[in-house]
């Protein structure tokens, strides 16, 4: 997969000086010092992966899946339980504000709020390619996935380790209990992969607390 440049995004979706305006502000957040993982490199790996999948696929909402990868993970703050309810709102204000069409902007939000809990319907297309691309990493190699780990902890890192490994014992767990994990055709194949990843992780945290 060929990965995205901020260049690349802005012709994608900077058609006009506002939307320009919009997505250069988006990006921007992904710079934030508190970010390990949920930074620049992230999105545009999230944005990537959803026009690779998109290229492969018919009736997705293809303009509605990039927006909604640009903003998904907008507003990240390790303490708060809302992030991306708050990613769903600051997408809506900013999009209407810059004229993209009220269905878009519905679609959009919709979409963020799917990167919650991850779990998509059956027949949801343009939701499946957003998730699949948000949880490509948890199919990534064992290294890749450990550098994923090695961000994530250092954004709690103000969480102690007996709360690390409680509460991303219950993040890991839910995650292993949705009957798939990814749902395109071209991410299917991880599946095997992530499950293997997140279980020697479960093991590792069950380990390191006994």
């Amino acid at each position: 997969m060929q990965l995205l440049t901020e260049g690349d995004l802005t012709e994608t979706l900077g058609t006009d000086a506002a939307r320009r305006l919009v997505l250069a502000r988006s990006l921007a957040r992904y710079g934030e010092a508190h970010r390990s993982y949920h930074d620049t490199g992230h999105v545009l790996a999230v944005v990537s992966r959803c026009v690779a999948l998109c290229r492969t696929m018919r009736s997705v909402d293809r303009d509605a899946v990039l927006w909604a990868a640009v903003f998904h993970d907008a507003i990240y703050d390790p303490r708060s339980s809302t992030n991306e309810a708050d990613s769903a709102a600051l997408a809506v204000d900013e999009l209407r504000a810059a004229g993209v069409g009220e269905m878009v902007v519905d679609e959009v939000a919709r979409l963020i709020l799917l990167t919650a809990g991850h779990a998509v319907v059956d027949g949801d297309l343009s939701g499946g390619v957003l998730v699949d691309a948000d949880l490509a990493v948890l199919g990534g190699t064992p290294e890749e996935y450990g550098r994923y780990l090695d961000g994530i902890r250092r954004e709690y890192s103000f969480v102690p380790d007996d709360g690390w490994r409680a509460g991303r014992s219950r993040v890991v767990a839910s995650l292993l209990a949705l009957p798939r994990l990814f749902t395109t055709e071209q991410m299917r194949r991880r599946e095997q992969a992530a499950r293997s990843n997140m279980c020697a992780e479960l093991l590792a945290l069950v380990g390191e607390k006994g």
